[in-house]
């Protein structure tokens, strides 16, 4: 089958989840990106692809569409950009219906633990999508038993002005004030997060290759596959006015990273989390 490749959605990888730059300012970038620790000329940009292909989403990343698809460089290490011990990468590609992000993880020994939704899986290994708009953005991780973790969060300042008080599953009682991990200076201030958000329609596959919770053998790693439908984006949407599907050309900023549980060895500077482009900060 000769796999078609129709229209660009490009995908700005941020770090700290800085504010929207729309496309006619990458150019020009926006005076709040001085303020966080990555540069803005290290923030990447990746071109993804419009296919037509089906996609199962059986986290085996066969399909011609993730085949042809460009892979994210290497992932390097959060703090210092460092060369990381085992390979990671990621790919994203969409359609009318779904954004998909696809995920290979080299991995010698495949662990897991947590198996029920929204546990603690970031004291796992695990990998991580976080997909960012004007007034909110959206937290997902998954590890190796196909076990998720998700959290919707909303800047202070944007919660009445946006609407988002007068949403039932937005609703104060629902949501937990959060201040970040290591970067609690952030610009835009404080946000809510509802720790209890399921993404609406999302699908998500693991597939292991080699025997999971088994020092007995090597293993050579996972896959994961990912589809977040459009219609779920409407809140991240609804800032912007972005059309969902998006338009040929349009912009998102998204970030992708995995955590593991294990370090490289000294002389190594591992800090345990690998992204694609260095954050500077936790």
């Amino acid at each position: 089958m000769t796999l078609i490749l129709r229209n660009l959605l490009i995908v700005l990888l941020a770090s700290g989840i800085p504010p929207l730059i729309h496309a006619a300012d990458t150019s020009k970038p926006a005076v709040e990106e001085s303020k966080f620790p990555c540069p803005p000329n290290e923030v990447a940009r990746y071109t993804a692809h419009r296919v037509d292909e089906p996609i199962r989403i059986d986290g085996r990343l066969e399909e011609g569409a993730w085949q042809q698809s460009p892979r994210s460089p290497r992932f390097v290490d959060i703090l210092s950009g460092g060369r990381t011990v085992h390979d990671t990468r990621a790919m994203v590609v969409w359609d009318a219906t779904n954004l998909y992000v696809g995920f290979r993880i080299e991995e010698p020994l495949v662990r897991a633990r947590y198996t029920n939704y929204n546990d603690p899986i970031y004291y796992d290994n695990d990998v991580e999508v976080f997909i960012a708009a004007d007034d909110a953005y959206y937290e997902f991780e998954i590890n190796a038993l196909n076990t998720c973790y998700e959290v919707f969060f909303i800047w202070n300042e944007a919660y009445e002005r946006g609407g988002f008080s007068k949403a039932p599953e937005f609703a104060r009682s629902k949501l937990q004030p959060f201040n970040g991990v290591g970067f609690k200076n952030h610009p835009r201030g404080g946000r809510l997060g509802n720790f209890n958000w399921p993404f609406p329609g999302k699908q998500t596959a693991v597939h292991i290759d080699g025997t999971i919770n088994d020092d007995k053998d090597r293993d050579r790693g996972w896959t994961v596959e990912l589809a977040f439908p459009w219609k779920g984006m409407e809140w991240l949407a609804k800032a912007g006015g972005r059309s969902l599907p998006p338009r040929d050309g349009d912009v998102w900023r998204m970030d992708f990273s995995r955590f593991n549980t294990y370090k490289e060895a000294s002389p190594a500077k591992d800090s345990g989390g690998w992204v694609w482009t260095r954050h500077g900060v936790w």
